[in-house]
């Protein structure tokens, strides 16, 4: 199991739009350079914040802005956004399970709690944590 990429880029673009959006007009390039990936990649995760409602892309001088404030956009918003989870599941189960064999045949049942478990813990620590506590962590701006 692993989130992707996508996630962490993600929250960078919104902590990068954040940070520089008095100062700088916030385009694709401009994230590419901080995230350091081709801008291609950038502008498809920023396709995903934009569906999602976490981000506004305005012609000319603003260019990308928030949608809304950082401390209304949660690690789970963002999780939701870029990540295509197949069935809302975040584990993905093997598929063969030998039938004839006493665990494989219950495997997935036995275990299924376990991993809804995880999963939830997971999902409601990024409730809990917010963009806004990961941009205090940067240092101030001159």
């Amino acid at each position: 199991m692993q989130i992707s990429g996508r996630f962490t880029i993600a929250v960078h673009i919104l902590t990068c739009t954040d940070y520089f959006h008095d100062d700088y007009t916030i385009t694709s390039n401009f994230l590419a350079s901080s995230i350091g990936v081709n801008p291609v990649i950038v502008r498809q995760v920023i396709l995903f914040l934009k569906r999602a409602g976490l981000i506004d892309v305005v012609r000319g001088k603003e260019g990308i802005i928030l949608a809304r404030p950082l401390e209304e956009i949660t690690l789970y918003d963002v999780y939701i956004a870029v990540e295509s989870v197949k069935g809302g599941k975040l584990f993905r189960f093997h598929e063969n399970p030998n039938p004839d064999c006493p665990v494989g045949k219950n495997i997935h049942s036995a275990l299924d709690w376990a991993l809804d478990e995880v999963q939830s813990s997971l999902e409601e620590k990024m409730r809990g944590i917010t963009l806004r506590e990961i941009s205090q962590r940067l240092p101030p701006q001159n």
